[in-house]
């Protein structure tokens, strides 16, 4: 499989954190089983699926062009045929903003396009569809984005934006109580608005913050031992960072390392 990141137009850096490109020439016919793991942010993804298509565990092919929202659980897919899939990974609270909907509306779940306006994704298919230039397909896809944000018009949520940040930055360290109170918000009031621009609650993103800042050390090889890592990010101990990873992921850290590699950032090839 062949993966490369796309940064963003610079009229969309509010919303996209970078376009993703994936190819796989299905030669050997075999599928390839997927694991999705969560990551903190929505996205959209467009395959081309005359040539070979993204499923659902349950072999139940998924749209042309779809919408996801927030995945607080992992997620087991499988890859068929030939892909030519192009993904979009948006901000944490893009997702109002771009489409006009509720975040929590899509959390743990996807939504084809066409259900939204089905006449503009028709045209936007066809020429995605019409062309073979990946760089021709994302200027479509990003024209499409700027006439959603256009036609919602609906600004960011700041204090909501500036929230997101902060337990980002801090891997999901910062205290959800003394955030709200920066904000003036009540705890009730805070955790709606939350989760209508991110989609689940600010507590439990910090906790998917906190195991996406393991992975990365997982990725890069940035310790000596499991438990270094459970102690730098703060798990309570070793056991419980285990636990959490294997509620996100799916599998345990060592497993992880031994049974899977990435082929898209968040979404892992399984290899047993």
């Amino acid at each position: 499989m062949q993966y490369k990141q796309i940064p963003p137009p610079a009229f969309l850096q509010d919303y996209v954190r970078y376009f993703w490109v994936l190819e796989n020439d299905g030669d050997d016919g075999l599928p390839r089983n997927l694991r999705a793991i969560a990551d903190g942010s929505p996205g959209l993804i467009f395959q081309q699926t005359d040539c070979g298509t993204l499923c659902y565990e349950d072999r139940n092919r998924l749209p042309g062009m779809f919408l996801y929202g927030q995945t607080t659980k992992p997620r087991n897919m499988y890859a068929t045929g030939k892909l030519c899939t192009i993904g979009i990974y948006f901000y944490p609270n893009a997702l109002k903003s771009v489409f006009g909907l509720n975040a929590n509306e899509l959390t743990d779940d996807c939504l084809d396009l066409h259900s939204l306006n089905a006449s503009q994704v028709i045209s936007l298919s066809d020429q995605l569809l019409n062309t073979l230039s990946i760089q021709e397909r994302i200027r479509a896809l990003s024209s499409y984005l700027v006439t959603q944000v256009q036609a919602h018009n609906i600004p960011v949520d700041e204090p909501m934006r500036y929230a997101v940040s902060q337990i980002v930055q801090s891997k999901g360290h910062v205290s959800v109580k003394e955030l709200r109170e920066q904000l003036f918000l009540t705890e009730r009031s805070f955790e709606r608005r939350f989760k209508q621009w991110v989609g689940i609650p600010p507590k439990l993103f910090a906790r998917i913050c906190q195991f996406q800042a393991s992975l990365a050390q997982l990725r890069h090889n940035r310790f000596d031992k499991l438990s270094d890592i459970a102690f730098e990010l703060d798990y309570a101990d070793h056991s419980h960072y285990i636990r959490a990873f294997k509620e996100f992921a799916g599998f345990s850290p060592n497993q992880y390392q031994k049974w899977s590699s990435e082929v898209v950032e968040n979404l892992a090839e399984v290899r047993r």
